[in-house]
């Protein structure tokens, strides 16, 4: 089945998106813009969309919240003092894709993004034992990565699932490429320089990562994605804006799987150093898991906040075809995690 398909079993729109009303504007739209975030806030909001209870969001859950957003004029305001409403605005943000207002699939869910990934990384490390495992590791994080980059992408623009699945596919074989290389050219040349060995998996895994996501979200700078004001109102499709929001997002994840790769390499060359090591040597890979996890843990919120959600660009950059009669001289466009 493809991503396109599995988007449509989902229960279908929640409730508060109706086309008939063209001035409606998404929820979680609305929150975004009207919250200009600075990058401290942005990382404190994403430390609480990424709990990973919110995988296990109910569907009726979740739409109780939506119909909560939508109703209460309270809600308006993303700011509201009320403890109910800044749990629907949670639930709403972590669980529902701000282009289609379609539920998100639980294991493709942002906050599901570190209980996969960090394991994963962590294994992708490791020495080599064999061909298995060196390609199944990354075969995994590089399937899961383009999968999650499709579903949490921009979804403004149309695709049909055959373009969809042909991109999942070279995104998956070229990322996978990347990230085995250093471990076959360990395998055929034998490097032994410590650092050489550490290092070179981890700026292969940086480059497949922003692979991953250029592949995986190609068509949002080919096709354009919808560009609004500060309504809401959609002024036209860019390739401009998406170009930028492919750009942001890629410089995002080589950062996170760049820096998440490096510190558990650094700490484990100077712990094999200590006398402790000696004594215990299988506690290295204790060590490299905790590293793993905790890196991750800090630079997943870290990664997604550096950008904000709805990015802004400006009015005279759009194309020509595009730029419809307005105001505004910042024109929004929404960037996908």
């Amino acid at each position: 089945m493809s991503l396109e398909q599995e988007e449509e079993t989902q229960p279908g729109r929640l409730l508060g998106r109706s086309d008939a009303v063209p001035a409606f504007i998404e929820p979680n739209v609305r929150f975004w813009i009207t919250e200009r975030q600075s990058f401290i806030r942005r990382f404190l909001q994403w430390t609480e969309l990424l709990d990973p209870t919110n995988v296990f969001i109910s569907v009726e859950s979740i739409e109780n919240s939506r119909q909560l957003l939508c109703t209460n004029e309270d809600a308006s305001s993303p700011a509201s003092a009320d403890q109910r409403i800044q749990e629907a605005w949670k639930r709403s943000l972590a669980t529902v894709h701000p282009d289609s207002s379609n539920l998100i699939p639980p294991l493709f869910r942002p906050a599901a993004f570190l209980p996969f990934m960090a394991p994963t990384v962590f294994l992708s490390m490791m020495p080599l034992k064999g061909i298995k495992s060196v390609i199944l590791p990354q075969v995994f994080l590089c399937a899961y990565m383009a999968a999650f980059n499709s579903i949490n992408g921009n979804r403004s623009y149309t695709c049909k699932p055959l373009e969809r699945s042909l991109l999942m596919a070279g995104a998956v074989a070229s990322s996978t490429f990347l990230g085995v290389i250093p471990q076959f050219v360990q395998m055929k040349y034998g490097l032994t320089g410590p650092w050489i060995k550490r290092l070179l998996p981890v700026v292969f895994l940086a480059q497949a990562s922003g692979v991953n996501v250029y592949m995986s979200r190609s068509l949002e700078s080919i096709k354009g994605i919808a560009v609004m004001d500060k309504e809401g109102n959609v002024l036209g499709h860019s390739r401009t804006a998406g170009t930028k929001a492919v750009r942001e997002t890629l410089a995002s994840r080589i950062v996170l799987f760049g820096t998440s790769a490096l510190i558990p390499e650094v700490f484990s060359y100077f712990f094999k150093r200590t006398q402790f090591f000696r004594k215990n040597p299988g506690s290295l890979w204790i060590l490299k898991l905790s590293c793993t996890v905790l890196a991750m843990g800090l630079m997943v919120p870290f990664s997604f906040s550096i950008f904000p959600q709805i990015g802004q660009i400006r009015y005279c950059s759009l194309e020509e075809k595009i730029q419809s009669p307005t105001e505004e001289t910042e024109i929004f466009y929404h960037r996908g995690v």
